[in-house]
């Protein structure tokens, strides 16, 4: 729960009373690897904040391959904006990729806590902002250079999860094989 206040004292745009109050309405929900959050066709009624572990967003093609889209972290709130604030089916998915402690907050209890603190509606839309810029910068990457130099791209920008998260999952991300990724290993060991 200190994450979370931590967090929530982002900005400095709510007192400490306000962050007691919203930090209250949250519930702890553990995930074993694998869990889903949210699946593809459910409606998203709940923000989630990683308390620790790692969730992955991912999307199935029209082969029914999981392209992973996104990983977020420790101290990242996540959610499927447009299925939260449409009322509409999910068309990604929301997955443990390791055991993960994950703070949850429901749609209603966010809209009565935006009525009584006005500031948390204000607070939501800097994070929701911050987080998409972060994703638009996290992903650049992506669409430059050789699989080699996408993969040292990644073990720098987030050598903790090169060691925790599965390699499949890392191979969809980076739009290239697990046989790829495995030879890139192979020659980087080398």
């Amino acid at each position: 729960m200190e994450k979370l206040k931590s967090i929530l004292r982002f900005g400095a745009i709510l007192s400490d009373s306000d962050i007691e109050e919203i930090a209250s309405n949250f519930k702890l929900k553990n995930l074993n690897a694998t869990e889903h959050f949210l699946e593809v066709g459910q409606i998203a009624h709940e923000i989630g904040f990683i308390n620790s572990g790692i969730v992955r967003i991912y999307k199935p093609d029209v082969n029914g391959n999981e392209i992973t889209k996104y990983f977020f972290k420790e101290n990242q709130f996540f959610v499927d904006l447009e299925s939260y604030y449409s009322g509409t089916a999910a068309s990604e998915a929301f997955q443990a990729v390791v055991g993960s402690e994950i703070y949850t907050i429901h749609k209603l209890k966010v809209n009565k806590l935006c009525e009584n603190i006005p500031n948390f509606f204000i607070f939501l839309k800097t994070i929701t902002e911050a987080t998409l810029l972060n994703k638009i910068k996290d992903n650049d990457f992506l669409n430059f250079g050789s699989s080699k130099i996408k993969y040292l791209e990644f073990l720098k920008r987030y050598p903790k999860l090169a060691l925790q998260v599965p390699q499949q999952y890392i191979a969809s991300y980076l739009s290239i094989t697990p046989q790829s990724l495995s030879r890139i290993r192979r020659e980087l060991t080398k």
